[in-house]
């Protein structure tokens, strides 16, 4: 029984998982975007989100503390520099997990995990395209059509 086991061991010995996560992390933040299993993505979105949190506020003891889980001084200085002045007034939910489908060999569900401040296609923030109303009917007719001047009656 696993009761009270909160996260996933992903048929791993605790060395080799910790070792797949900072892997994994430090290419997402690399690499903005990484396709996995939708359990590693699961994993590495546990894993990665409060590091980014921790890189909101530059100090050396968060340096210090996500160093020490993500082992790369690259994916440290990009996580502190880049990502954290895009996602400085996010409150949370840094990534997002797309489900690609099934992989050709194994039959594994796929799914891409990227950062969301970094995807520009659903980041359209300011610039929505604006939609113009087509109506089946024939609609209103534009003022500039020259009207028929109304008959007076001034011979009267």
């Amino acid at each position: 029984m696993r009761h009270g086991k909160k996260f996933n061991h992903l048929g791993r010995k605790t060395a080799h998982r910790k070792a797949m996560l900072a892997n994994m992390a430090c290419s997402l933040i690399e690499h903005k975007r990484i396709n996995t299993t939708v359990a590693k993505a699961k994993a590495v979105k546990q894993f990665v989100e409060p590091l980014i949190t921790k890189s909101k506020e530059d100090t050396t003891h968060n340096r210090r503390q996500v160093f020490s889980k993500l082992r790369s001084k690259e994916a440290v200085t990009e996580l502190f520099r880049e990502v954290s002045s895009k996602v400085g007034d996010r409150p949370g939910g840094y990534t997002r997990i797309i489900k690609l489908g099934n992989r050709l060999g194994d039959n594994a569900d796929m799914a891409m995990i990227e950062l969301v401040d970094f995807n520009e296609l659903y980041n359209a923030n300011g610039t929505k395209k604006k939609t113009t109303r087509r109506s089946r009917r024939g609609g209103s007719k534009s003022s500039d059509t020259p009207v028929a001047p109304v008959a007076t009656n001034e011979e009267e």
